[in-house]
């Protein structure tokens, strides 16, 4: 059984752009010690670098391998997947902007929130602009200072008193990485929903 720390680890890898599988294997001790990423659209090396610098956080001493698979194959999964097209944040409108797409369609959201707040609100509204019926809701949004940098992390509660979900994400720019989050927090969610 896997445990929280590794779910969310495996939610953060499936976050990244391109990868349409993860695997990860346990050594004797059942500690976590190789992943493997499947990738499609997206460089190997940097990829890699963005597992490696996710799994620091989780599970330092874990190895990494990127594949990359024959994307005819796997464009079935990709297109599956909503895929975090924009989050930007224009400082002279006060409004964050998150573009999301789900088979071919865009679905658009918009927030007057700040870009952190925003960027969790926007891709909220983006989802359900995509008719998606979210039942849950922005409960916080913070960064966490890391030896690395500043990740986004979001906590949506849910309108059905399920157990609330977390994501996060460290991205270029605010906005951006509380879109990811909040994409990260969903993601299973959205692998599951009706649309």
């Amino acid at each position: 059984m896997m445990s929280i720390t590794e779910e969310d680890f495996e939610l953060e890898l499936r976050s990244l752009p391109g990868v349409v599988n993860v695997g990860i294997s346990h050594d004797e001790s059942d500690e976590v010690e190789l992943v493997t990423l499947v990738i499609v659209g997206q460089s190997p090396a940097t990829i890699r670098t963005q597992a490696t610098q996710i799994a620091n956080l989780y599970f330092p001493d874990v190895t990494i391998v990127v594949e990359v698979a024959d994307s005819a194959t796997s464009m079935n999964q990709v297109s599956a997947r909503v895929a975090l097209l924009i989050a930007d944040f224009d400082e002279k409108a006060g409004e964050c902007e998150v573009q999301l797409a789900f088979e071919g369609r865009i679905g658009v959201g918009r927030a007057e929130s700040g870009p952190l707040i925003g960027g969790v609100e926007g891709t909220l509204a983006a989802l359900r602009n995509l008719d998606y019926e979210v039942p849950y809701y922005l409960d916080a949004v913070t960064t966490v200072p890391t030896i690395r940098g500043w990740p986004v992390v979001v906590t949506l509660r849910s309108s059905a008193d399920d157990a609330d979900l977390y994501g996060i994400a460290q991205s270029d720019g605010e906005s951006l990485s509380a879109a990811r989050a909040t994409l990260n927090a969903l993601n299973r969610f959205l692998s599951n929903a009706p649309h």
